[in-house]
């Protein structure tokens, strides 16, 4: 594990909110919310991160998705995206939106040369002070049930399964899929 000691600095103002997670002296993790000129990197790493489900039985749609719509979803603001940097190199990423008392999050993706790294939890940690710091109760996601290792990141984190179901993905296929909450402030216990 490359993290011996992880010290958190931020800005307070979420306008401009970085968060700076030094690393051993030698690596630096910037978490931030994604601006504008940010989407073709976001868009970049997405596609880098979903290619291993390419060959899945139903492919993941992330490989369709394209880098207008996402432009235009955080132009609009109706979705929001996170940048992992390490050593300012764009290395992980992830979207967000807050409904009610929930931010649900989606498209956790951390490119394949940088995984094991803790950067996937330290962008969800990101977002639990997020949504806390915004009065939402939940955090949220959705997972396919033939990704074994996203859903047990997520119960290594406090996140419960909630619901199953089968849902038509944007291709039209239909993916078996659980959703996972975690409330926040709340201690949560995961049992395996």
């Amino acid at each position: 594990m490359i993290f011996k000691n992880i010290s958190l600095f931020y800005n307070s103002n979420y306008k401009n909110q970085i968060f700076y997670f030094a690393l051993e002296e030698v690596m630096k993790m910037e978490i931030k919310i994604a601006e504008e000129p940010d989407v073709p990197v976001v868009y970049r790493l997405m596609l880098e991160a979903f290619e291993e489900y390419r060959s899945l039985d139903v492919p993941s749609s992330a490989i369709n998705e394209s880098l207008e719509l996402l432009q235009i979803a955080i132009k609009s603001n109706s979705e929001k995206a996170l940048l992992c940097l390490i050593n300012g190199d764009p290395l992980g990423s992830c979207r967000f939106t807050m409904k009610e008392d929930t931010l649900y999050f989606s498209r956790v993706s951390v490119t394949p040369s940088a995984r094991g790294k803790g950067i996937a939890k330290a962008m969800l940690l990101w977002l639990e002070k997020y949504a806390s710091d915004n009065f939402k109760g939940k955090m949220a996601c959705r997972v396919r049930v033939s990704l074994p290792k996203n859903i047990s990141l997520y119960k290594s984190m406090g996140y419960f399964v909630t619901k199953e179901e089968v849902v038509t993905n944007p291709n039209g296929f239909l993916v078996k899929t659980v959703v996972m909450e975690k409330t926040l402030g709340a201690q949560n216990i995961s049992i395996s």
